[in-house]
Parts: C-alpha cells; structure tokens; sequence
C-alpha cells in the first residue's frame, strides 16, 4: 500500500485530498498541528508537527511515496506572515521530502499568478514553486482558479439584501469544488503532469455568480455595480489603512477579481448546487467517501 503525506490536511482542499487518497486505496498521513482538534479528518495517521519548524518535521515522512502540500496562509494569525508560511514552511516541507528520498512532490498553487507578483500571498508561493521546480524531485504544481468555499462572500452579500461588483460584473471564473479539485489533483500526480491550471465545470461572470447567490436564498437579485477605480482604490489606501491581518487576504481577492480567472474545466459539480446545499444547512466539514 502507498502512502502520501499531506501537509494543510485540516483546510477545504486538504481534507478532500485525504478523503480522496483514502478512497484510492492509499494510506494517508496527514500533518497537523493539534491532534485533537482535526474534526474527524480522514487519514490513517496524525502527524504533529510545525512546519514552520524544520526540526519538527524530521523523520515524519519516512515511508511515504508522495506528498501534497495545500499547505498556506490566507488571514495572517500567530504573528506569521506569508513568506514565513507559504514560503518557509512549504521550503521545510520540500527539504524534509528530499531527506527521506520521496520521490514526488505536489504543491498547490494559484492561478495567474505571474499577473499578481506584487502581492504578498502570490509573491511567497510563486517563491516555493520557483524552489520545487528547481529541486531534485519529480513535481506537480496545481493552480485552481479558487474554491467554491471562497464564493461564500458572494452568498453572505446576498443574504445581506445585496452584492457590490467592481466594474460591468462580466469578468469570468469557473471556481471549483474540494472534491473535485482533489481528484483532478491525484489524477494530475499519477499521470506525473508537471503542472496543472485548472477551475471547475462551469465558467460564470460575476454577475452569474451573484444571481445564483440570491436564486439560493429565493431573494430577488440586488446588484450594485461600482466603478473599477474603487477597486484599485482599495488595493492602494489598504495596505496604508488597515493591519496586515486584513489588507494581506484583501489585496489578493481585489487584484483577482480584477481579472478573468478561468482555469481548464474539470469536475461535474455546480455552484448554484452548493449554494443551495449551504442554504439547506448541508457542510462540507467531513467529505464524503
């Protein structure tokens, strides 16, 4: 039996990966920081460990096959920041697996990237796939378009009576689904791709993704529609005005939605379906087998 490591099991995608290796016959060990606090996360292992703390993480993967780091930070807590996370951590990670002669590697990434590399979140990942690439071992980096966890922003607006858009609201994402970008994750490894950019089934506008918000939540749809220089804005006046805790996460999704965010369509499930699923009191806290 094969065994992966996942690093960031207890996040969206993490935990999807591990109920997926586990579903692919794989033995899952999965890194985490509090045992007891993994809210019955699907691995065959819990291994404690800081990854921003090299020496704990020797010896941890000795055995393993391959590991997967969705490893990284979105809202800066414990006085880390990204370069210290996404960078750092994800570095320790990478030389940990060369010690124990793992022959693979998987990093989860984001999309576009090379069109953000003056934000920090981006800048510190784009600085450890730039490391993977380079290392002695085979790799696969994966670049979603984004979660369908990150669109609850779009259904809390909704529910608020209703959602503000930059600009005409037309510019395109097909964000996708843990399930199904775990998957097209494992699928990616095994047919050993290098690289992987990718977004679910479907490709939605803003302004779709707004309507489906309020369709869920049987609401008439109330969309304000605001110049695109409030957006650039506040990619601007934040850094000056708020704490790094906020504007970290902010600048990333305002520069992303100022762009087209559409990866190679994968997965069969649907937004408007999870929307729906959220509105019914459905969770995703424990994937299903």
């Amino acid at each position: 039996m094969k065994t992966v490591f996942i690093a960031g099991a207890t996040g969206y995608l993490g935990r999807h990966l591990c109920a997926e290796y586990q579903s692919r016959g794989w033995r899952v060990h999965a890194l985490v920081r509090d045992a007891s606090r993994t809210q019955d996360l699907r691995a065959d292992a819990l291994v404690e460990a800081e990854a921003t703390l090299s020496e704990t993480l020797t010896g941890t993967m000795t055995g393993c096959d391959l590991v997967i780091s969705a490893l990284g930070i979105t809202r800066q807590t414990d006085g880390l920041d990204y370069r210290d996370v996404d960078y750092g951590a994800n570095l320790n990670l990478l030389n940990e697996a060369q010690a124990a002669g793992i022959p693979h590697f998987a990093y989860i990434h984001v999309l576009n990237a090379d069109k953000m590399p003056d934000i920090p979140l981006v800048a510190a990942k784009s600085a450890f796939a730039d490391a993977l690439r380079q290392a002695d071992i085979t790799s696969t980096i994966i670049a979603p378009s984004g979660y369908f966890s990150d669109m609850a922003d779009f259904l809390n607006m909704a529910r608020s009576g209703r959602v503000w858009l930059f600009g005409t609201g037309d510019l395109r994402l097909n964000p996708i689904h843990g399930a199904d970008l775990a998957k097209a994750t494992a699928d990616a490894i095994a047919d050993g791709r290098p690289h992987l950019d990718i977004g679910g089934p479907e490709i939605l506008s803003h302004t779709d993704i707004a309507e489906a918000a309020f369709r869920a939540l049987d609401k008439p749809a109330r969309i304000t529609r605001l110049p695109d220089w409030t957006r650039r804005a506040a990619i601007a006046l934040l850094p000056w005005i708020t704490p790094r805790r906020i504007h970290g996460p902010a600048l990333f999704f305002l520069t992303a939605f100022g762009m087209d965010m559409t990866g190679t369509p994968h997965g069969t499930r649907h937004l408007a379906d999870h929307f729906a699923d959220i509105t019914r009191g459905k969770t995703e806290s424990t994937p299903d087998p």
